[in-house]
């Protein structure tokens, strides 16, 4: 089986300023676009060897699958690395980068006992049931929060013996993505990610991951904008990843999204998180 670690790293080429990312179909999110942490893990491919880095990234549009796109760096140096990724076009689909941080907030785990499934989805690369690459994380939500334990994965594993940074990158922003749509009762996407990493994760350790419902926020300026704040841990609660992500309610696109879920969930598990659409 391929390592999800390489193929990502095969889709990045180049040294220079100008490089090339091509992102494999398997790292989709929503249907025919990216998931939000595959292109943070590509972006955090630009500083590899720094221990903790904050990775970044804005969205302005939907990254596209399969297709080379221009990663230009715009500035780097030993703390900070700037880049744009843009199409064919020269359209800059989201601005981010990288820089030198110390550890994550203090977090206490969220464990829960029980609570609703989320839905999944047969290609995402978080949930995907049948995505041979991606993570099969399983989230669940209750009054209080979303969370999930996700046991990793081998091809998660990197050469070099540790969990691949695409994992937590991604788990965090699939739970982001949850608490905003709980929250608003549409889909949409997730627009501003930070994400702290917390140094390197041996292979093996279950992670929780999870957000309080009780912290999302609509911005007082436009209340189509929840911000959110998610973090991982591992198996002995200490916090290997968390970050502040926005996302954006789209009015309507869960309608979409809900008639997409139902082909592989039970109405009930899509109803209690689009209860207009479902």
């Amino acid at each position: 089986m391929a390592k999800t670690d390489a193929v990502l790293r095969r889709g990045l080429e180049g040294q220079d300023a100008e490089r090339i990312l091509t992102l494999d179909p398997a790292f989709q999110g929503l249907p025919d676009t990216a998931h939000g942490g595959s292109v943070l893990a590509a972006f955090r491919l630009l500083a590899e060897t720094w221990p903790a880095p904050e990775v970044r990234g804005v969205y302005r549009k939907r990254v596209p699958l399969g297709v080379p796109l221009r990663l230009a760096i715009d500035h780097a140096d030993d703390e900070r690395v700037d880049c744009r990724l843009l199409d064919a076009a020269d359209a800059t689909l989201v601005e981010g980068g990288v820089r030198q941080c110390g550890a994550g907030m203090p977090s206490e785990a969220m464990v829960r006992a029980e609570g609703d499934p989320l839905p999944v989805s047969s290609t995402c690369f978080a949930c995907g049931v049948d995505n041979p690459l991606g993570l099969g994380v399983r989230l669940t939500h209750d009054d209080d929060g979303v969370w999930g334990l996700w046991p990793a994965r081998e091809h998660l594993r990197t050469r070099d013996g540790a969990l691949a940074p695409i994992a937590l990158t991604t788990l965090l922003d699939e739970a982001a993505f949850w608490l905003g749509a709980l929250a608003s009762g549409e889909s949409g996407m997730t627009t501003e990610l930070v994400v702290r990493l917390c140094g390197s994760v041996p292979f093996g350790s279950a992670i929780t991951v999870g957000g309080r419902r009780d912290s999302v926020r609509p911005r007082p300026d436009d209340p189509r904008y929840w911000d959110t704040r998610v973090t991982a841990w591992d198996e002995r609660g200490r916090v290997v990843a968390d970050a502040d992500i926005t996302f954006v309610a789209v009015r309507g696109s869960a309608r979409r999204l809900a008639a997409w879920l139902l082909r592989v969930n039970p109405p009930q598990v899509v109803r209690r998180v689009f209860p207009a659409y479902a």
